[in-house]
């Protein structure tokens, strides 16, 4: 019997990127009936997974005319492939997917990864005037194309209620974690050191844990903070080479290179607390951070914004320290709190992909049936 084409496509993801490989690609590609085909921005780490075909485009600077240019080669791409499904993951590729469904009758998927219209509006990737036309072009999009879509993937929970296009036709399939056989999270030996992994911004908190780390530092010389992440916003990782150029007690890998999630994990299993925090916002109000999950899978303690949801998914494990990053910060106290706290005192449960797989692989078979 022939295999049923799928193919993931993106414009800015790299060909590796954790969502779309590591987790739905190698899902899907477990299914012997499937042949699968990942479209993405080329890495400097080509994956080697032999059941999956690996298409990257060519190099663009984001702010480009190649980048304009990409969607119309993604389409040329899938047509030469010709699936019978096709999953985008972004609002760029919304056109492209609709105009091959409707000219090849592909079944499309749109796996919403981020709520662009509180993204654009309420962080400085644009100027006070251009954010608004954007936000309406983007939401203006999804809105009238979602009538084609034959089915929506969440990344958050949270975007049931802020969104409101999916039209009866979508399905969560949260960011848990995966972690490699054989991971392991390594005791510490001697000091303290902390972890801020993802993504580089001020709406993650990058700035409140520079400070936080500065803070520890200052009462106990053994603590050390690395950063590790991609930061997408030249301006923002100028402001945190510069927070960080006089304090050699902070490390940084990444910045304007993406990281393969293979060298997060190995900085999660070597650290002794995860750094967890976002300034109030309505673009993050309603999301649970992939790292949250990342965190609590490898058993790293974590100290993590007193916010309700957040707090609640660790505190059945004993997972986290909550700390108010708005008011003045009781130093001391923390670090006693740190050395003395029994952490994971129950194995977290429920945090890893694999408790998401089958609702892919029936969602996918519902759509290609």
């Amino acid at each position: 019997m022939k295999k049923q084409r799928i193919v993931l496509a993106s414009v800015l993801k790299p060909v590796n990127d954790t969502r779309m490989f590591e987790k739905i690609g190698k899902s899907l590609s477990n299914n012997p009936d499937y042949e699968i085909f990942i479209l993405g921005y080329p890495s400097k780490h080509p994956p080697n997974e032999p059941r999956i075909t690996f298409i990257p485009h060519p190099n663009f600077v984001r702010l480009s005319l190649e980048r304009v240019l990409t969607p119309l080669r993604i389409l040329k791409k899938i047509h030469q492939v010709k699936p019978e499904a096709l999953v985008v993951n972004s609002h760029e590729l919304l056109i492209v997917a609709v105009l091959y469904r409707i000219f090849f009758g592909a079944r499309i998927i749109y796996d919403v990864q981020e709520n662009y219209w509180r993204n654009i509006l309420w962080t400085n990737a644009f100027t006070p005037v251009l954010k608004h036309l954007v936000a309406v072009w983007v939401r203006g999009k999804e809105i009238v194309l979602s009538r084609f879509f034959h089915l929506f993937i969440l990344a958050e929970k949270g975007f049931e209620k802020e969104m409101n296009f999916f039209r009866n036709k979508s399905i969560v399939l949260e960011n848990k974690s995966i972690l490699p056989k054989g991971f392991m999270k390594r005791k510490s030996i001697g000091g303290i050191k902390l972890l801020f992994s993802g993504t580089i911004s001020e709406s993650t908190g990058v700035f409140e844990a520079i400070k936080l780390a500065n803070a520890l530092h200052k009462h106990d010389q053994t603590v050390i903070l690395h950063i590790i992440g991609y930061c997408s916003l030249s301006s923002t990782l100028e402001f945190v080479k510069k927070a960080i150029a006089d304090k050699p007690f902070i490390s940084l890998t990444g910045g304007d290179k993406l990281v393969p999630h293979n060298e997060i994990l190995e900085q999660i299993s070597n650290s002794d607390f995860g750094i967890i925090y976002y300034p109030s916002s309505p673009h993050t109000e309603n999301k649970i951070p992939t790292k949250l999950y990342e965190y609590l899978s490898a058993q790293l303690p974590i100290l993590i914004q007193n916010y309700t949801p957040w707090v609640a998914l660790c505190q059945p494990y004993s997972a986290a320290i909550p700390i108010d990053f708005t008011s003045p910060l009781q130093v001391s106290t923390l670090l006693q709190e740190m050395k003395q706290t029994h952490f994971y005192m129950a194995v977290p449960t429920d945090v890893l992909w694999s408790s998401e797989e089958e609702k892919l692989h029936q969602a996918m078979e519902n759509v290609l049936t």
